[in-house]
């Protein structure tokens, strides 16, 4: 049976559930070095570009130093927005909103693939790191991104209770961390309109992660990642 979510339809701003896994399944984040280079190299993409007069005209590889500027990596600010995501040890989630008309598959193939030179090489392995190319689906209706943002972050419920410290953005969610390069207001903001039933029922968005009985994922049904 074919994979669902390969063919992907680009629109204006769209919103779009982006996911991918390890080749058959394997690891792709074996421990914090791992998961905080992925960060990293997400911040890089979707945070507002370096000045580049403050760009160091020198640099330094593989102990010698040379003059100009060191490439930079493909920059996506206020071309894709990162509304939610988790990062598990063998897949990931991303929440976006694409701003134009093609940037996710530029911006997922950047990506993924400055992330598979890093973990190939520092793992001392060959070959693909990913389960073919990335799926995406597009979410057409707004109550969708509610629901998807909370199968997003009760990904880390099958191994911890803490679902604020995990490789996620539920902390930005909940007002512990803030971090400029993810946008969580989108959602939050039915919670201050009461726009449907479940935001209607619950006052916030912690209790509808949480407390909300509904099995999410059933919800989205052939949005979400395949087993």
């Amino acid at each position: 049976m074919p994979a669902r979510n390969i063919v992907k339809t680009y629109i204006k701003n769209a919103y779009y559930h982006i996911y991918n896994r390890g080749v058959e399944k394997r690891t792709i984040f074996t421990d914090e070095q791992d998961f905080r280079v992925f960060l990293s190299y997400l911040k890089e993409s979707l945070s507002k570009p370096v000045d580049k007069l403050k760009i160091k005209k020198s640099f330094t590889l593989k102990g010698s130093t040379f003059k100009g500027v060191p490439r930079q990596p493909k920059n996506f600010h206020q071309k894709i927005e990162l509304l939610a995501y988790c990062l598990m040890q063998n897949h990931f989630h991303f929440l976006v909103k694409q701003n134009d008309n093609r940037t996710i598959k530029s911006f997922m193939q950047a990506l993924c693939t400055r992330y598979s030179i890093y973990f190939n090489k520092r793992h001392e392995r060959v070959g693909s790191l990913f389960q073919g190319i990335y799926k995406a689906a597009m979410i057409t209706q707004d109550p969708y991104i509610l629901h998807l943002s909370r199968y997003i972050h009760l990904n880390p419920g099958e191994h911890t209770k803490d679902l604020v410290n995990t490789y996620s953005s539920y902390g930005e969610y909940l007002g512990v961390r803030k971090t400029e390069w993810i946008k969580p207001d989108f959602i939050l903001k039915y919670f201050q309109n009461k726009t449907f039933p479940e935001t209607e029922k619950f006052n916030s968005y912690k209790k509808f992660v949480e407390v909300y009985k509904k099995d999410s994922g059933e919800v989205l049904n052939k949005l979400t990642l395949e087993d």
